[in-house]
Protein backbone atom coordinates (compact mmCIF):
# COMPACT_ATOMS: atom_id res chain seq x y z
CA UNK A 1 0.00 0.00 0.00
CA UNK A 2 2.87 2.37 0.76
CA UNK A 3 3.97 2.05 -2.86
CA UNK A 4 0.66 3.28 -4.26
CA UNK A 5 1.35 7.01 -3.72
CA UNK A 6 4.81 6.66 -5.24
CA UNK A 7 3.55 5.02 -8.44
CA UNK A 8 0.46 7.22 -8.42
CA UNK A 9 2.69 10.26 -8.77
CA UNK A 10 5.00 8.55 -11.29
CA UNK A 11 3.74 5.24 -12.75
CA UNK A 12 7.11 4.74 -14.47
CA UNK A 13 9.24 5.22 -11.35
CA UNK A 14 11.72 2.31 -11.58
CA UNK A 15 12.30 2.26 -7.82
CA UNK A 16 8.61 1.71 -7.15
CA UNK A 17 8.31 -0.88 -9.91
CA UNK A 18 11.29 -2.80 -8.56
CA UNK A 19 9.88 -2.75 -5.04
CA UNK A 20 6.60 -4.18 -6.35
CA UNK A 21 8.58 -6.94 -8.01
CA UNK A 22 10.50 -7.67 -4.82
CA UNK A 23 7.30 -7.90 -2.76
CA UNK A 24 5.68 -10.38 -5.16
CA UNK A 25 8.93 -12.32 -5.41
CA UNK A 26 9.06 -12.56 -1.59
CA UNK A 27 5.49 -13.89 -1.61
CA UNK A 28 6.36 -16.54 -4.19
CA UNK A 29 4.20 -15.05 -6.96
CA UNK A 30 6.61 -15.54 -9.85
CA UNK A 31 4.32 -14.33 -12.63
CA UNK A 32 3.46 -11.08 -10.86
CA UNK A 33 7.07 -10.47 -9.84
CA UNK A 34 8.27 -11.03 -13.41
CA UNK A 35 5.74 -8.56 -14.80
CA UNK A 36 6.84 -5.83 -12.37
CA UNK A 37 10.53 -6.49 -12.96
CA UNK A 38 10.06 -6.36 -16.73
CA UNK A 39 8.19 -3.08 -16.46
CA UNK A 40 10.98 -1.68 -14.27
CA UNK A 41 13.62 -2.70 -16.81
CA UNK A 42 11.64 -0.98 -19.55
CA UNK A 43 11.21 2.20 -17.52
CA UNK A 44 14.91 2.29 -16.63
CA UNK A 45 15.91 1.81 -20.28
CA UNK A 46 14.29 5.16 -21.12
CA UNK A 47 16.29 7.14 -18.55
CA UNK A 48 19.23 9.13 -19.86
CA UNK A 49 21.42 8.41 -16.83
CA UNK A 50 21.01 5.76 -14.14
CA UNK A 51 22.03 6.50 -10.53
CA UNK A 52 24.52 4.05 -9.06
CA UNK A 53 22.03 2.73 -6.49
CA UNK A 54 19.45 2.09 -9.23
CA UNK A 55 22.00 0.19 -11.29
CA UNK A 56 22.70 -2.02 -8.27
CA UNK A 57 18.97 -2.66 -7.71
CA UNK A 58 18.45 -3.46 -11.39
CA UNK A 59 21.28 -5.97 -11.31
CA UNK A 60 19.72 -7.71 -8.31
CA UNK A 61 16.36 -7.71 -10.08
CA UNK A 62 17.92 -9.21 -13.21
CA UNK A 63 19.27 -12.08 -11.12
CA UNK A 64 15.82 -12.61 -9.58
CA UNK A 65 14.21 -12.44 -13.03
CA UNK A 66 16.63 -15.06 -14.35
CA UNK A 67 15.79 -17.34 -11.42
CA UNK A 68 12.07 -16.89 -12.11
CA UNK A 69 12.63 -17.76 -15.78
CA UNK A 70 14.54 -20.90 -14.80
CA UNK A 71 11.72 -22.01 -12.48
CA UNK A 72 9.14 -21.34 -15.18
CA UNK A 73 11.13 -23.33 -17.73
CA UNK A 74 11.41 -26.23 -15.31
CA UNK A 75 7.67 -26.08 -14.62
CA UNK A 76 6.85 -26.23 -18.34
CA UNK A 77 9.20 -29.19 -18.81
CA UNK A 78 7.58 -30.97 -15.85
CA UNK A 79 4.11 -30.37 -17.29
CA UNK A 80 5.15 -31.91 -20.60
CA UNK A 81 6.74 -34.88 -18.84
CA UNK A 82 3.59 -35.42 -16.77
CA UNK A 83 1.54 -35.45 -19.97
CA UNK A 84 3.94 -37.89 -21.61
CA UNK A 85 4.90 -35.40 -24.33
CA UNK A 86 8.36 -35.31 -25.89
CA UNK A 87 8.87 -31.68 -26.95
CA UNK A 88 11.43 -32.56 -29.62
CA UNK A 89 9.08 -35.13 -31.14
CA UNK A 90 6.33 -32.49 -31.34
CA UNK A 91 8.36 -30.73 -34.03
CA UNK A 92 10.48 -27.65 -34.62
CA UNK A 93 7.55 -25.21 -34.54
CA UNK A 94 6.42 -26.44 -31.13
CA UNK A 95 9.97 -26.36 -29.78
CA UNK A 96 10.40 -22.78 -30.95
CA UNK A 97 7.05 -21.74 -29.44
CA UNK A 98 8.16 -23.20 -26.11
CA UNK A 99 11.45 -21.30 -26.27
CA UNK A 100 9.55 -18.08 -26.92
CA UNK A 101 7.08 -18.55 -24.06
CA UNK A 102 9.85 -19.28 -21.53
CA UNK A 103 11.86 -16.31 -22.78
CA UNK A 104 14.92 -18.03 -24.25
CA UNK A 105 14.01 -16.91 -27.78
CA UNK A 106 12.19 -14.02 -29.42
CA UNK A 107 9.76 -14.24 -32.35
CA UNK A 108 11.76 -14.24 -35.60
CA UNK A 109 9.75 -12.29 -38.16
CA UNK A 110 10.18 -11.15 -41.74
CA UNK A 111 11.82 -7.73 -41.90
CA UNK A 112 12.85 -7.18 -45.53
CA UNK A 113 14.86 -4.04 -46.13
CA UNK A 114 13.21 -2.97 -49.41
CA UNK A 115 9.87 -4.66 -50.19
CA UNK A 116 7.28 -6.30 -47.94
CA UNK A 117 4.46 -8.49 -49.27
CA UNK A 118 1.73 -9.04 -46.63
CA UNK A 119 0.12 -12.29 -45.58
CA UNK A 120 3.01 -14.71 -46.15
CA UNK A 121 3.88 -17.38 -43.56
CA UNK A 122 6.58 -16.55 -41.03
CA UNK A 123 8.70 -19.61 -41.74
CA UNK A 124 12.49 -19.71 -41.52
CA UNK A 125 13.37 -22.96 -43.33
CA UNK A 126 11.49 -24.93 -45.98
CA UNK A 127 11.70 -28.68 -46.59
CA UNK A 128 13.42 -29.40 -49.93
CA UNK A 129 11.12 -32.41 -50.31
CA UNK A 130 8.28 -29.93 -50.94
CA UNK A 131 9.91 -28.82 -54.21
CA UNK A 132 9.74 -31.13 -57.23
CA UNK A 133 13.10 -29.98 -58.61
CA UNK A 134 15.11 -30.43 -55.40
CA UNK A 135 15.98 -34.12 -55.73
CA UNK A 136 17.28 -33.62 -59.27
CA UNK A 137 19.49 -30.73 -58.20
CA UNK A 138 20.91 -32.70 -55.29
CA UNK A 139 21.58 -35.59 -57.69
CA UNK A 140 23.67 -33.20 -59.81
CA UNK A 141 25.79 -32.31 -56.77
CA UNK A 142 28.93 -34.25 -57.84
CA UNK A 143 29.12 -32.50 -61.23
CA UNK A 144 28.37 -29.07 -59.74
CA UNK A 145 30.93 -29.64 -57.00
CA UNK A 146 33.60 -30.49 -59.57
CA UNK A 147 32.98 -27.17 -61.34
CA UNK A 148 33.06 -25.30 -58.03
CA UNK A 149 36.42 -26.90 -57.23
CA UNK A 150 37.79 -25.59 -60.53
CA UNK A 151 36.55 -22.11 -59.62
CA UNK A 152 38.36 -22.35 -56.29
CA UNK A 153 41.53 -23.35 -58.10
CA UNK A 154 41.23 -20.44 -60.55
CA UNK A 155 39.59 -17.49 -58.80
CA UNK A 156 39.43 -15.27 -61.90
CA UNK A 157 35.90 -13.96 -62.30
CA UNK A 158 35.23 -13.70 -58.58
CA UNK A 159 34.46 -10.45 -56.77
CA UNK A 160 33.62 -9.45 -53.20
CA UNK A 161 30.05 -10.50 -52.43
CA UNK A 162 29.26 -7.15 -50.81
CA UNK A 163 30.10 -4.17 -52.99
CA UNK A 164 28.99 -0.57 -52.54
CA UNK A 165 26.55 0.74 -55.17
CA UNK A 166 27.95 3.55 -57.26
CA UNK A 167 25.01 5.93 -57.02
CA UNK A 168 23.50 5.51 -53.54
CA UNK A 169 24.53 5.24 -49.89
CA UNK A 170 24.95 1.90 -48.18
CA UNK A 171 24.70 0.86 -44.57
CA UNK A 172 28.00 -0.17 -42.97
CA UNK A 173 28.88 -3.83 -43.51
CA UNK A 174 31.82 -5.65 -41.94
CA UNK A 175 32.57 -7.48 -45.22
CA UNK A 176 32.13 -4.56 -47.63
CA UNK A 177 34.63 -5.02 -50.46
CA UNK A 178 36.21 -7.90 -48.54
CA UNK A 179 37.29 -10.93 -50.63
CA UNK A 180 36.87 -13.21 -47.61
CA UNK A 181 33.25 -13.41 -48.81
CA UNK A 182 33.37 -13.66 -52.57
CA UNK A 183 30.91 -14.36 -55.37
CA UNK A 184 31.40 -16.10 -58.71
CA UNK A 185 28.30 -15.01 -60.61
CA UNK A 186 26.84 -17.36 -63.19
CA UNK A 187 23.80 -15.13 -63.70
CA UNK A 188 23.55 -11.57 -62.43
CA UNK A 189 20.91 -8.85 -62.83
CA UNK A 190 18.79 -11.15 -64.97
CA UNK A 191 21.42 -12.23 -67.51
CA UNK A 192 24.16 -14.86 -67.77
CA UNK A 193 27.71 -13.82 -66.99
CA UNK A 194 28.98 -15.40 -70.19
CA UNK A 195 32.60 -16.12 -69.26
CA UNK A 196 31.67 -17.59 -65.88
CA UNK A 197 28.68 -19.59 -67.13
CA UNK A 198 30.85 -21.12 -69.86
CA UNK A 199 33.12 -22.56 -67.17
CA UNK A 200 30.19 -24.29 -65.41
CA UNK A 201 28.01 -26.06 -68.02
CA UNK A 202 26.85 -28.79 -65.64
CA UNK A 203 25.66 -26.22 -63.11
CA UNK A 204 23.79 -24.23 -65.74
CA UNK A 205 22.20 -27.41 -67.10
CA UNK A 206 21.09 -28.50 -63.61
CA UNK A 207 19.26 -25.18 -63.12
CA UNK A 208 17.68 -24.99 -66.57
CA UNK A 209 14.38 -26.50 -65.45
CA UNK A 210 13.96 -23.82 -62.79
CA UNK A 211 14.34 -20.96 -65.28
CA UNK A 212 10.75 -21.09 -66.49
CA UNK A 213 8.73 -17.94 -65.81
CA UNK A 214 5.48 -19.79 -66.48
CA UNK A 215 6.12 -22.61 -64.03
CA UNK A 216 4.65 -22.96 -60.56
CA UNK A 217 5.86 -21.10 -57.51
CA UNK A 218 9.28 -22.33 -56.51
CA UNK A 219 10.89 -21.51 -59.84
CA UNK A 220 13.70 -18.99 -60.29
CA UNK A 221 12.21 -15.51 -60.92
CA UNK A 222 12.81 -14.08 -64.38
CA UNK A 223 12.73 -10.30 -63.93
CA UNK A 224 14.42 -7.99 -66.41
CA UNK A 225 17.42 -6.24 -64.89
CA UNK A 226 17.08 -8.08 -61.59
CA UNK A 227 16.78 -11.86 -61.73
CA UNK A 228 17.90 -14.64 -62.19
CA UNK A 229 20.65 -14.42 -59.62
CA UNK A 230 22.84 -17.54 -59.55
CA UNK A 231 26.33 -17.70 -58.05
CA UNK A 232 28.91 -19.64 -56.14
CA UNK A 233 29.31 -18.08 -52.69
CA UNK A 234 32.84 -18.51 -51.32
CA UNK A 235 33.51 -17.99 -47.61
CA UNK A 236 37.08 -17.92 -46.36
CA UNK A 237 38.26 -19.73 -43.20
CA UNK A 238 37.30 -18.06 -39.94
CA UNK A 239 34.78 -15.72 -41.57
CA UNK A 240 31.46 -14.73 -40.01
CA UNK A 241 28.66 -13.19 -42.07
CA UNK A 242 27.01 -11.03 -39.43
CA UNK A 243 23.24 -10.97 -38.78
CA UNK A 244 21.31 -9.25 -41.57
CA UNK A 245 17.99 -9.28 -43.44
CA UNK A 246 17.40 -9.66 -47.15
CA UNK A 247 15.69 -7.13 -49.38
CA UNK A 248 12.44 -8.99 -50.18
CA UNK A 249 10.07 -11.46 -48.57
CA UNK A 250 8.68 -12.60 -51.93
CA UNK A 251 11.57 -15.00 -52.52
CA UNK A 252 13.38 -17.84 -50.83
CA UNK A 253 17.13 -18.33 -50.93
CA UNK A 254 18.51 -21.74 -51.85
CA UNK A 255 21.94 -23.03 -50.81
CA UNK A 256 23.40 -26.20 -52.29
CA UNK A 257 26.54 -26.75 -50.19
CA UNK A 258 29.37 -28.01 -52.40
CA UNK A 259 32.74 -27.86 -50.63
CA UNK A 260 31.97 -27.73 -46.94
CA UNK A 261 34.55 -28.29 -44.20
CA UNK A 262 33.43 -28.98 -40.62
CA UNK A 263 32.19 -26.12 -38.44
CA UNK A 264 30.07 -24.36 -41.08
CA UNK A 265 26.68 -23.20 -39.80
CA UNK A 266 23.67 -21.15 -40.88
CA UNK A 267 21.20 -19.48 -38.52
CA UNK A 268 17.86 -18.19 -39.74
CA UNK A 269 15.72 -16.68 -37.00
CA UNK A 270 15.73 -19.13 -34.10
CA UNK A 271 16.83 -22.11 -36.21
CA UNK A 272 20.50 -23.09 -36.43
CA UNK A 273 21.56 -25.63 -39.06
CA UNK A 274 24.83 -27.41 -39.71
CA UNK A 275 25.77 -27.10 -43.37
CA UNK A 276 26.13 -30.51 -45.07
CA UNK A 277 27.61 -31.04 -48.52
CA UNK A 278 24.99 -31.96 -51.13
CA UNK A 279 22.02 -31.20 -48.85
CA UNK A 280 19.86 -28.26 -49.93
CA UNK A 281 18.96 -25.51 -47.49
CA UNK A 282 15.97 -23.36 -48.49
CA UNK A 283 15.12 -20.37 -46.31
CA UNK A 284 13.45 -16.97 -46.06
CA UNK A 285 16.29 -14.47 -46.03
CA UNK A 286 13.99 -11.60 -45.01
CA UNK A 287 14.23 -13.16 -41.53
CA UNK A 288 17.45 -12.22 -39.76
CA UNK A 289 20.18 -14.71 -40.60
CA UNK A 290 23.93 -15.21 -40.32
CA UNK A 291 26.56 -17.75 -41.37
CA UNK A 292 29.90 -19.01 -40.08
CA UNK A 293 32.89 -20.79 -41.51
CA UNK A 294 34.80 -21.62 -38.34
CA UNK A 295 37.05 -24.10 -40.12
CA UNK A 296 40.54 -23.65 -41.57
CA UNK A 297 39.37 -24.30 -45.16
CA UNK A 298 37.33 -22.54 -47.85
CA UNK A 299 33.57 -23.09 -48.00
CA UNK A 300 31.72 -22.82 -51.33
CA UNK A 301 28.00 -23.17 -52.03
CA UNK A 302 25.69 -22.71 -55.00
CA UNK A 303 23.28 -19.88 -54.19
CA UNK A 304 20.14 -18.85 -56.07
CA UNK A 305 16.67 -17.45 -55.37
CA UNK A 306 13.20 -18.81 -56.09
CA UNK A 307 9.68 -17.45 -55.85
CA UNK A 308 7.92 -18.20 -52.60
CA UNK A 309 5.57 -21.12 -53.29
CA UNK A 310 2.64 -19.37 -51.56
CA UNK A 311 2.45 -16.69 -54.27
CA UNK A 312 -0.18 -17.18 -56.96
CA UNK A 313 0.58 -16.91 -60.68
CA UNK A 314 -1.22 -13.55 -60.76
CA UNK A 315 0.82 -12.29 -57.80
CA UNK A 316 4.08 -13.40 -59.40
CA UNK A 317 3.14 -11.65 -62.64
CA UNK A 318 2.24 -8.47 -60.78
CA UNK A 319 5.44 -8.55 -58.74
CA UNK A 320 7.50 -9.09 -61.88
CA UNK A 321 5.99 -5.95 -63.41
CA UNK A 322 6.52 -3.94 -60.21
CA UNK A 323 10.15 -5.01 -59.79
CA UNK A 324 10.94 -4.32 -63.44
CA UNK A 325 9.37 -0.86 -63.11
CA UNK A 326 11.36 -0.18 -59.93
CA UNK A 327 14.58 -1.15 -61.70
CA UNK A 328 14.13 1.43 -64.46
CA UNK A 329 12.38 4.16 -62.46
CA UNK A 330 14.39 7.37 -62.46
CA UNK A 331 17.06 5.96 -64.78
CA UNK A 332 16.34 8.34 -67.67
Amino acid sequence: AALAPLLGQDPENPYGLLMHGDLHNRDGDDRAAASWYDRAFDAASRLEKLPADLIERLQRAEAQRAAIAARFTAAMAAALDAAGIDASAAGERFTESLAIVVGTAQPALQQPTSFYFPGLPQRAFYDPADFAWAAGLEAAYPAIRAEAAEVLADRSGTAPYVEAPKDRPMKPHSLLGDPRWSAFHLMQNGAPVAANAARCPATMAALKGLLNPGSDGGSIPVIAGRSPMVLFSILAPGTHIEPHNGMLNTRLICHLPLIVPPDCRLRVGNSLRTVEAGKLLIFDDSIQHEAWNDSAEMRIILLFEIWRPELTAAERAGLTSIFEAISVYGSD
